[in-house]
């Protein structure tokens, strides 16, 4: 039996099969392509579960992830309608790494949990659950390092300090660590990793040159790397971020980039590659990022300076407590809680420490 045209009616029906089974095909392939899917996440507001979205900054535009050769998204402007790292509704522990010096800025070490007030939301907590005098917890560490023009005099030094670091840091099979170079966007050069090799090759993969966006970068680095990295167990995590600190590029404010690190829990110790003898507005910002995250700036205007800082973070990273409570009165209600650590010999002891968390959202 013959169908219009002359093709026989059984083979005109397996024609018009196979068809649609390419058919299927590349509307599932359609449905699966990157250039589908949404945008990465948005910043959540103050005050709110990460699951809320957050309007971008007044006076800016939204700006969509850059994908580089690598398959690197860059930083998405708050307003978009990605994934967002969320937290466990229910949540009720709180855990803090702090760093204790003396009155001449030596580190103490040898401190118990008795030598220390622990206020929550300005009350004590309803339980101490743990405390240690920690020097070996994982690491997670993302290395952020301006790639931008200004900074361009001593980049090879900063790019060498850098590699001495991550020798010295990172530990195969426990430690990890990832490098982010940043102008206008962030790029990831070497993905999470405790491989020293493989992350020095990603610290040479720089290359000076652009704008400046650092704020964006630490929004990115603590929100797309440190808070999608799982971790088994307790981790200290911390952004190194070699940086002026002059950033005229941002899609994020100083204060959202400052929020996604608190909600990380992540410690930010900042290098100013400010070349002049005073201190400009770029070190009053890093000094502010570091402040507010526990961590620590250092103003080293000799290039040999570089050095003794990675030095120190590397040191100060095995010398700090460990804390874990139940706070009092607790509610999931994705408020800014303040955390104050006082040590009871105020007048010799200084604590460093985060200066407060978000609670999950309902």
């Amino acid at each position: 039996m013959k169908a219009h045209g002359g093709v026989p009616t059984k083979n005109r029906l397996r024609i018009l099969a196979i068809g649609g089974v390419f058919a299927l095909a590349a509307a599932l392939l359609a449905a699966t392509s990157p250039l589908s899917r949404p945008t990465a996440a948005q910043s959540p507001q103050n005050g709110s579960s990460q699951s809320s979205a957050s309007p971008t900054p007044s006076g800016q535009a939204e700006k969509s992830s850059d994908v580089d050769s690598r398959g690197n998204k860059g930083i998405d402007a708050p307003g978009g309608n990605g994934d967002v790292p969320r937290f466990k509704v229910g949540t009720n522990e709180v855990n803090v790494v702090f760093t204790v010096t003396d009155k001449h800025g030596k580190r103490v070490t040898d401190l118990k949990q008795n030598d220390f007030r622990f206020v929550d939301d300005n009350k004590p907590p309803a339980e101490i659950r743990s405390f240690h005098a920690e020097t070996n917890l994982p690491l997670q560490v993302g290395l952020l390092i301006d790639a931008s023009s200004s900074v361009r005099d001593r980049f090879k030094f900063e790019q060498e300090s850098a590699i001495e670091f991550l020798n010295q840091t990172v530990r195969r099979g426990y430690d990890q660590a990832f490098v982010v170079g940043f102008d206008v966007t962030p790029e990831v050069t070497q993905d999470f990793t405790d491989d020293t090799e493989r992350l020095a090759h990603g610290v040479n993969e720089l290359r000076p040159g652009g704008g400046t966006a650092m704020f964006d970068a630490l929004y990115f680095a603590c929100r797309d790397k440190l808070l999608k990295k799982p971790q088994n167990g307790p981790t200290r995590r911390a952004i190194v971020l070699l940086s002026d600190g002059e950033d005229n590029q941002s899609h994020v404010t100083r204060e959202e980039a400052i929020e996604m690190a608190q909600r990380a829990e992540a410690i930010v110790y900042a290098i100013s590659t400010n070349v002049s003898a005073t201190k400009g507005g770029g070190d009053k910002v890093l000094q502010r990022i570091a402040d507010a995250t526990g961590g620590r700036a250092f103003f080293p205007f000799q290039i040999r300076e570089v050095a003794n800082a990675f030095a120190d973070i590397q040191e100060e990273l095995r010398s700090q407590y460990a804390v874990s409570y139940k706070p009092a009165d607790f509610r999931a209600d994705g408020h800014y809680r303040t955390i104050e650590i006082v040590a009871s010999d105020r007048k010799n002891f200084r604590v460093r420490a985060r200066r407060g968390y978000y609670a999950p959202g309902q």
